[in-house]
């Protein structure tokens, strides 16, 4: 299982990206990993360094409807036990600031 990434790194990441697109960028950055034991952590920010704290996290089943309703918390971080029937999760900051996570690309 692949390590997980520190925050600081995700953050750094954004924040390269946020000043290669000019003053303008708020593009949000979401990852998720499993830690083991069925648990599924997520991280979010914004490009420019912003809190994503209280943005919605949803995790849907393959059929695309929720079966799991959060937010990420203070610490930037979303935690959830992956359900049997586990299709994605969705960062949604709003308009053109959503961002989709197959349950494939967790790992």
């Amino acid at each position: 299982m692949p390590s997980r990434l520190p925050t600081g790194i995700i953050v750094a990441a954004g924040l390269m990206l946020g000043l290669a697109g000019g003053a303008a960028a708020h593009t949000p950055i979401a990852a998720c990993y499993e830690v083991g034991d069925g648990i599924v952590l997520c991280e979010g920010g914004y490009s420019d360094g912003g809190s994503a704290a209280g943005t919605p996290m949803l995790v849907r089943d393959s059929e695309g409807e929720t079966v799991i309703e959060g937010e990420i918390n203070d610490l930037g971080e979303f935690e959830f036990e992956k359900p049997d029937d586990f299709g994605d999760v969705l960062f949604d900051g709003g308009d053109g600031h959503q961002i989709v996570i197959p349950a494939s690309e967790i790992y």
